[in-house]
């Protein structure tokens, strides 16, 4: 099985995200990252599902999604092809002594600091995964207190826009 990204453009109406979410439980697919929000033309979000699959499929699923009424299109985005991130924000135990030394290690990853309190540290950092799961590991002997991760992000590289090409052919 190989990991796939998926790009999936839908009408911003009630009940969507359930039944693309859906779509995949049925076939029994486990979406490793799904993350939505609206884009840049009013009533049209996206969906970015990565999910772990055999090219066949994949190629099934995105033909059943496609069939979906609310979803307007679908693209496979490569990692060559496309420009992918994820972003996390992590609580790390950092009293007085150890504070600098968090600090440094969130400097190296180029992760930003959000918060500090007496005994621990907020830092923000987006990248791909082997990057934050690299920052993670740095961060493990201080105490991570607390996780919280997106779902990956992804556009295509390049001037053309998704979104521009659906309502051209919509």
């Amino acid at each position: 099985m190989s990991r796939h990204t998926l790009s999936v453009l839908v009408e911003d109406k009630p009940g969507v995200l359930t039944r693309v979410a859906s779509l995949f439980a049925r076939r029994a697919f486990n979406i490793n990252s799904l993350a939505v929000g609206p884009t840049e033309v009013p009533g049209i979000s996206r969906m970015t599902v990565v999910v772990d699959a055999d090219g066949d499929l994949i190629e099934q699923v995105t033909k059943q999604l496609n069939k979906l009424v609310n979803v307007i299109k679908i693209v496979e985005l490569t990692s060559e092809s496309s420009v992918q991130r994820d972003h996390i924000l992590v609580k790390v135990r950092a009293d007085a002594a150890t504070r600098l030394q968090v600090t440094q290690a969130a400097d190296l990853f180029r992760a930003s600091v959000v918060d500090v309190s007496t005994d621990s540290v907020v830092i923000e950092a987006t990248g791909h995964p082997e990057k934050l799961t690299a920052l993670l590991s740095v961060l493990e002997p201080f105490g991570i207190r607390e996780i919280v991760q997106s779902g990956t992000l992804a556009v295509g590289r390049g001037s053309r826009s998704m979104s521009d090409r659906a309502l051209r052919s919509a």
